[in-house]
């Protein structure tokens, strides 16, 4: 089993990894998605992915004078809604793979809201900023590629302000096990093959698959968020679990 140089593994998917492989790991999953990331979005999808980010927005409420500091944001789809609900609002997108961040900035809302936008590439684990500095972190269907998710987690409070709300988007667990298996068989059966067929790119749609569920629950997720020093944390399954939105606040 490979190790890193403090004998640390963890998971790519259903490998196993030394523990300091797995963020290049990720990187080249999302440079080479990049171009096709949201196409891919909507197909897996069938274009929920957009509904559940409103839902995100609706509960996230989002007024105008607030920071946010949208984590893993990639191409931008967070941000944008949040700006969108809050004109007056700022935005921070940061995310480890540039060439996800160019593909935002590609984007038409982009150029209309450059003067409250910023493009960041940087580590959720190791965020660029100062403590207190954001009123809201959102992170969507990012977290689970993180290599160590409580350190993103601490990163998270630590840079959210008193009174600051984290908000995490990511694929959960349905609860139960007919449907789950139902999900796993198109998840394992069908998208793979849609990413060799739309964005040239089978192996990284098997590990996105893969990572969905090595993911923990949505019980198990709210405790860790509660051990990051997160109060007030609860939890909304979306379609029927397939996605769960969490929700922590910083008091």
């Amino acid at each position: 089993m490979p190790e890193d140089k403090d004998g640390r593994t963890t998971h790519f998917g259903y490998q196993e990894v030394a523990e300091d492989q797995k963020a290049g790991m990720v990187h080249g999953v999302f440079t080479n998605v990049a171009s096709k990331y949201d196409i891919m979005n909507d197909v897996m999808s069938m274009g929920i992915h957009r509904v559940w980010k409103d839902a995100m927005m609706d509960w996230l409420a989002p007024r105008d004078g607030q920071r946010l500091l949208d984590v893993a944001g990639g191409t931008g789809d967070v941000a944008f809604r949040f700006l969108g609900r809050a004109p007056g609002a700022t935005a921070t997108v940061l995310d480890l793979t540039e060439s996800m961040l160019i593909e935002g900035q590609k984007r038409a809302e982009a150029a209309q809201l450059a003067d409250k936008l910023d493009w960041i590439v940087g580590d959720a684990m190791a965020l660029p900023f100062a403590d207190n500095s954001f009123d809201r972190y959102t992170i969507s269907f990012g977290i689970r590629n993180v290599t160590r998710i409580p350190d993103a987690l601490a990163e998270a409070f630590r840079v959210l302000r008193p009174g600051g709300r984290l908000m995490v988007l990511e694929f959960s667990q349905l609860p139960n096990d007919g449907l789950q298996k139902l999900y796993d068989l198109y998840s394992f059966n069908v998208i793979p093959r849609m990413g060799q067929l739309i964005a040239g790119d089978r192996d990284s749609y098997q590990y996105l698959v893969e990572s969905i569920r090595r993911f923990p629950d949505q019980e198990t997720f709210a405790a860790m968020i509660r051990t990051a020093g997160f109060e007030q944390v609860s939890y909304r399954n979306l379609s029927l679990g397939i996605a769960a939105l969490h929700s922590g606040w910083k008091i």
